[in-house]
């Protein structure tokens, strides 16, 4: 199969690292499912980007956290193109509080997209997936800083690392490849909405190359894992954080 004809599925892909991943993965030949929960122009803006420049791109309206909205979006992109090579798992949530202060909210909106919407793709892609493919999560580097206020956050994430790790034993004898990406503190909306300057320029210095990382940075290591250059790499966790971690 060649790059051009295969498909990759990227989670809430209208903004940030995931409109980055998508980006890559366009320019890599992939045609790109940009999934979105709520940003409609957003997502449009960005299929629109890719197929001015020459990729192939279509969006797809769906909440992680609904297993009946994962399976119309499996069949949509069947019906579309025939089927799915590629999974990216990056939708998700930041709520960030220290435990005691943690409300059932803050609980439990993270759990229902960051963990119960990864386990909802993943089940589904175990089953559709087509043989040969990738399968990539995103985690966080916080799993193992463990910074204070992270703590439900980074608990969702850590339970993704122990998914990828067990999925790519579920799916021995289909040549599909397990992994995940944690990136560190990365300059995007998400990270970046409620921190003082002083607090960011004081993570951006915890790395050795004294920096925040990039979506494109977080891209380039997704894009890794979804080729063909990582095809040996399977149920591994890379930190993608600047030497954090």
């Amino acid at each position: 199969m060649t790059a051009t004809s295969k498909v990759a599925l990227v989670t809430g892909a209208s903004r940030g690292i995931g409109a980055a991943i998508a980006r890559r993965l366009a320019s890599d030949g992939l045609t790109v499912i940009i999934n979105y929960a709520g940003s409609v122009a957003a997502a449009e803006q960005l299929a629109a980007d890719i197929e001015k420049a020459g990729g192939k791109a279509l969006t797809i309206q769906a909440d992680v956290s609904d297993p009946n909205h994962i399976a119309r979006m499996f069949d949509s992109a069947e019906a579309a193109f025939g089927g799915i090579d590629v999974l990216v798992n990056n939708a998700g949530i930041m709520k960030l509080a220290k435990l005691a202060d943690s409300d059932d909210d803050l609980i439990d909106s993270q759990i229902a997209i960051n963990l119960k919407g990864t386990i909802n793709t993943l089940r589904e892609a175990s089953r559709r997936l087509r043989d040969g493919g990738r399968i990539v999560n995103l985690s966080t580097s916080v799993v193992g800083l463990k910074l204070e206020t992270y703590s439900v956050y980074a608990a969702t994430k850590a339970a993704v690392e122990a998914l990828t790790g067990i999925l790519s034993k579920e799916l021995r004898g289909r040549s599909i490849t397990v992994n995940a990406v944690a990136p560190g503190p990365t300059a995007t909306a998400l990270f970046l909405d409620g921190k003082s300057p002083e607090l960011i320029e004081r993570m951006s210095k915890m790395n050795p190359l004294e920096r925040l990382g990039t979506p494109e940075d977080i891209a380039s290591a997704v894009a890794f894992l979804a080729g063909p250059d990582g095809a040996w790499i399977n149920g591994q966790v890379l930190r993608a954080n600047g030497g954090m971690i």
